[in-house]
């Protein structure tokens, strides 16, 4: 992909209002249709000939079917998604905050109570019945309890949060999560130990993030033999006995020397975001610029990789590496072909890659404006057909999404050869952040962050 000079927050505004437009009835009807058992039984995952279904692995998604009504209602005023957002988040989400078994705590609880907490500092929402408290407390129990998930190591790094496949896991995007801890730790907590023994939230946040950098980013520096700069491995796998890293794996990618795109968004996004909270003066600790600038190498190399590996029009393939891709038939100088291509496209990944892209250019001013003008090129891809999905009886927001390639869950329709014109609840819900966030940007506002109000 190569960025539009012509690109603008406000040139994409009206792709984004077109969107929006879907989005106000259909996500508030969709947090009624499950909140009152219409859906079915734990939380919406995919569509299946475009109605949500689930998929019972952890209830990793139910923070997006409640958050995503109140993004809906931060960008249109929209009452009824207020509801179904605050309705949800209260009365459903408690379970999350105290969940000891996923490593997806930034996931549920930063979308849905941190962005009610925003709201209301924002002076949006008012703060009826102590929900300001009843959201800090929450937040603040879930970053110590997703902190709580920790494997000690003896490499760069020195630990991480595992994720629910087991001790020796370190997945990468787990590094979106170091939002519950970081929020946690500004809200003034810590995580309690043995003998009362206070453990940094702070710290513990900012060790995941190193080991992530150091051990599933690559930068061309001989790792192995597939060492491309800012290729992304999935997971990495400790020696829990001795702390040792041991070797890179997937498990919704193609292979452990491939990139699969979602992964490599998740770092993308999660870097771009972590700068703006570590960059902060009132955030000091041993290291910091250095740090930084770790962060902010890792945010280029992915976003330089993610430009290389989609099309003209910003979309990737699911997987750099996938098997319909290694002849070289991919087509990167033309526009996606979501329904007929040599492998699927993955429209989630571009929609978490979008708003990484975009926040990182911010970050950078004069020395990231391609970052920039390319986030709003993919924003305006996503935001209009064949991605936009305008029918009122497909229940999702943003086709084309891919969940988990090798397990075979994703729907293809009849007549095709590969899984296309379905949604996710994650690919819509950052397609709903990545609307709020170019929005304000085409109002000259700035954007809103996780940390409001630190």
């Amino acid at each position: 992909m190569v960025p539009d000079s012509r690109m603008t927050p406000a040139a994409v505004a009206p792709f984004v209002d077109r969107f929006l437009s879907v989005a106000e009835g259909k996500c508030a009807r969709l947090a009624r249709k499950w909140m009152d058992g219409r859906g079915g039984m734990g939380a919406p995952v995919f569509t299946r000939a475009g109605k949500y279904t689930a998929r019972g692995w952890t209830e990793w998604t139910q923070g997006f079917l409640f958050g995503g009504p109140l993004l809906v209602f931060d960008a249109t005023g929209d009452r009824a998604s207020l509801d179904a957002g605050i309705r949800g988040t209260l009365d459903r989400m408690a379970p999350h905050v105290s969940h000891t078994g996923v490593h997806d705590h930034g996931f549920n609880n930063v979308s849905t109570y941190g962005t009610l907490r925003r709201l209301i500092l924002e002076g949006r929402v008012p703060d009826h019945g102590g929900m300001l408290a009843q959201c800090e407390l929450a937040l603040k129990v879930s970053g110590a309890v997703q902190a709580a998930r920790w494997t000690a190591t003896t490499e760069t790094g020195g630990g991480y949060v595992y994720s629910f496949n087991g001790p020796h896991s370190l997945f990468c995007d787990t590094i979106r999560s170091c939002r519950s801890l970081v929020l946690a730790h500004q809200l003034g907590h810590a995580l309690m130990g043995e003998n009362d023994r206070p453990v940094s939230l702070l710290d513990r946040a900012a060790a995941h993030i190193r080991s992530t950098l150091a051990w599933n980013v690559f930068h061309g520096e001989g790792r192995d033999l597939y060492d491309v700069p800012g290729r992304v491995a999935h997971e990495s796998l400790f020696n829990v006995n001795d702390g040792k890293y041991r070797c890179p794996s997937t498990q919704q990618g193609y292979s452990p020397f491939s990139t699969w795109t979602r992964g490599l968004a998740w770092v993308l996004l999660g870097c771009a975001e972590q700068l703006e909270w570590f960059s902060r003066p009132c955030v000091q600790f041993e290291g910091k610029a250095a740090f930084l600038r770790e962060m902010e190498r890792a945010a280029r190399a992915t976003a330089d990789f993610y430009l290389c590996h989609s099309s003209a029009d910003g979309i990737p393939f699911w997987d750099t590496g996938a098997p319909g891709l290694a002849a070289g038939v991919a087509d990167y100088a033309g526009p996606s072909d979501p329904w007929d291509g040599p492998e699927p496209v993955d429209s989630s990944a571009a929609a978490i890659s979008a708003q990484g892209l975009i926040r990182l250019g911010l970050r950078l001013g004069s020395r990231g404006s391609g970052y920039l003008r390319a986030g709003l090129g993919v924003s305006r891809t996503l935001f209009s057909p064949p991605y936009l999905s305008e029918a009122p009886k497909h229940e999702g927001l943003l086709l084309h999404s891919v969940y988990h390639r090798p397990r075979g869950w994703d729907y293809v329709p009849k007549g095709r050869r590969i899984p296309c014109g379905e949604s996710s609840l994650w690919g819509d819900y950052h397609a709903l952040e990545l609307a709020v966030l170019v929005k304000r940007l085409a109002r000259r506002e700035p954007p809103a962050t996780f940390f409001a109000g630190g």
